[in-house]
This record gives C-alpha cells, structure tokens and sequence, in this order.
C-alpha cells in the first residue's frame, strides 16, 4: 500500500500557482483544472457515479503529496472530496444527477447548526454554517439539521435523542458569506454558508455511515477515524513541505558567519531529529490505517481496538507535524517571518489547519 506515485508535473502545476492562489483567495485555474482533470473531487465517489472508488489507504497518500505541494490545495481535495464521500448514501437517481457534472464539488460543514421541519413532500432548511472549504468553488453543499415537526418540536430517534440528518442543497439554495479571515489556508476559501426557508424533497436527505444504497464496498469505512486520517496527512504533507525548505534557509540566512561550528552542529541534530520524529510518527500512522483497511476488506468490521489505535496515530501525527515546524522555524532567520516567502505560507497554513477541532488534543 505503500507504493503510490505523484507525478512530478502535477506538483509543478500547483507550486507554481500556490502563491496566486493565496493572493486571491481561491484555487488557481490551472489548480482547479488539475483538480478536474484528475477527478480528485471525486476519489471515493462509486464508479458506477463516474467517480475514482479508490481504497482509503491510497486515498492518503495522495493527499498527503498534494497538501505537501501546497496546503491550501490539499485542504481543498481533502474537504470536497470528503463531502462526496456521502455519494453512496444518496439516493441513485439524485446521486447520478449531481456526479454527471464533470465539475462537480461538494462542500459543507459537520456542525448541526441547522433546522430541517417536515413538511408533506420534504423539509424546510434553515440555518448558519462555518468553514466550509471550497464554498467559492462548489456546485453542492452539505450540512447536518436538526429535524423538527410542523410545530417546532424536535423528532426523536430510537436512541430517545433529537433526530440529526444530513442533507444536500444545491448552490443556488445557499447563501455564501465571505468571512474567511485566518492567516493561513487562504486559498481554501472556507467561507460561511447560510440556508434561509428552502424546501427541498425528501431524498436530499441521508445518514451518515448507514446503509449504503449503491454497490461502494469501499465507501462505508467509520466516517471518524476517516475524517482523523485524512486531516493528519494534510499536516503531515505540509510539515514535510517545510522540512524541504527549512535547510536551505538556514544555510543561505544572513549572517551566517557569526554562527559557531558547535551551533551549526546543534542545529544539524535538531534538523535529523525532527525528520527523524515526523518519519516515525508517519510510519506508525500508516500501519494503522493500512490494518484497519485490510480488516474493513476481509471482515467488513474493524475492532474497536484498530479504531482507538488509527485514531491515536491520526492524533499524534498532527500534533508531531506542528512540533517539528515549531521547532524548525527559528532557525530559517526573518526570511521565515516575511508573508510573501513559501515558507512562511506554509508555516502559516499549517497552524491554521492544527486549528480544526478534531485533532486538538493528542488523545
């Protein structure tokens, strides 16, 4: 499982445009293209939709290789990529509508800061949600409601809890509000998106990790330790990217000559170090989604055991990449400091990403 390739020529494309891309707030063409081309917003997406089906494990490592070109671009992929992972929950007949698009890219939130209330043929929508990555290049939206009756009472599931639904809007059944302030992850464009009293029809809803309602063997991995996974290869693919710029840096800094032979040596154990940290933490990371992949295949269960252990590493890693690059940084002089250098932005993407909520704590 170990074995994927990144063509070079893909990582020219988005390294030459990443700049661009932070400077106006949004992916580049020549990214989005690339993107399109590829099908990456689409990489779980069944066959039978047009999309790649691919197993998660090769998933990862692509990731992994397009967040270390640019971060803001592999956030992008990873997030609507995310998104469509719900295509095999969907209904056929819908599913088939939207992924027929060559285009299409699904963005949306996991917080349930929304209302859907029943109506006769559906649900009314209603509500705000945050940071939904790739808002400025979507064609759908997806976010979590609470379901209501007609008179404002919440539905009860069967865990005697308030029923949560997942649903699909089309774009021009959402509102984007363009409050994406943070220092990094700029190109990510992750936007608000409000839903103000739009009805749409019962099969816009879905569930989560239910019953899938097409032939995706690949598509009903628990959705935790996936979301866990695919966020901690983003910060690894980044810390990575600045591993490769920091050496040079420290080397060509100005000044260097006051630096004494004991320094520089001290400096070279602190670099071997840290990549030596991050190839661990990679490593034990990798064995545990690669086991519960092969579990997930063969047995079509995963042990709570392999869980906790995929979520652990997932945890670690991402917290192991902000430590390296924390550690790093002030060696590469102010160099490192000036907004407009490569790595800066990368620093600057990665403690924005660190930020997510599912991997704030180690455990």
């Amino acid at each position: 499982m170990g074995n994927f390739e990144f063509n070079d020529l893909w990582v020219q494309i988005i390294k030459k445009h990443a700049a661009q891309s932070e400077k106006s707030g949004k992916l580049h063409p020549e990214i989005l293209n690339l993107i399109h081309s590829k099908n990456w917003f689409n990489i779980y997406v069944p066959k039978v939709y047009g999309g790649l089906e691919k197993p998660l494990p090769e998933i990862l490592r692509l990731e992994e290789q397009i967040a270390k070109a640019d971060g803001s671009t592999g956030w992008t992929v990873t997030l609507c990529s995310g998104a469509a992972w719900f295509a095999a929950f969907l209904e056929p007949d819908l599913a088939k509508e939207i992924f027929s698009n060559p285009n299409v890219c699904l963005a949306g939130s996991g917080a349930t800061t929304g209302t859907a209330t029943i109506t006769k043929n559906g649900y009314i929508i209603n509500g705000d949600w945050k940071y939904a990555s790739g808002a400025l290049h979507a064609t759908h939206f997806t976010m979590n409601c609470v379901v209501k009756n007609t008179d404002g009472s919440a539905v009860i599931n069967d865990d005697n809890e308030e029923l949560v639904l997942s649903f699909l809007l089309k774009k021009d059944e959402v509102t984007v509000v363009p409050n994406w302030p943070s220092i990094g992850m700029i190109a990510s464009g992750s936007h608000s998106f409000t839903v103000n009293n739009i009805e749409v029809p019962s099969n816009r809803s879905f569930t989560i990790n239910g019953s899938p309602k097409t032939e995706a063997p690949y598509l009903n991995y628990p959705f935790l330790q996936l979301a866990e996974a695919t966020l901690a290869v983003n910060f690894l693919g980044m810390a990575l990217h600045f591993i490769d710029l920091v050496k040079g840096l420290f080397y060509h800094r100005s000044g260097m000559e006051r630096f004494t032979p004991e320094q520089k040596t001290y400096f070279e154990t602190e670099f071997k170090k840290a990549q030596s940290k991050l190839q661990e933490n990679s490593k034990l990371f990798y064995d545990a989604v690669d086991l519960s992949w092969e579990n997930y295949i063969k047995y079509d269960i995963i042990s709570d055991d392999i869980l906790k252990q995929v979520s652990h590493y997932s945890r670690t890693l991402a917290h192991t990449a902000r430590k390296v690059t924390d550690t790093l940084y002030p060696y590469c002089g102010l160099e490192a400091a000036k907004t407009g250098s490569e790595l800066n932005r990368v620093w600057r993407d990665l403690h924005t990403a660190s930020q997510h909520s599912l991997l704030t704590f180690p455990f």
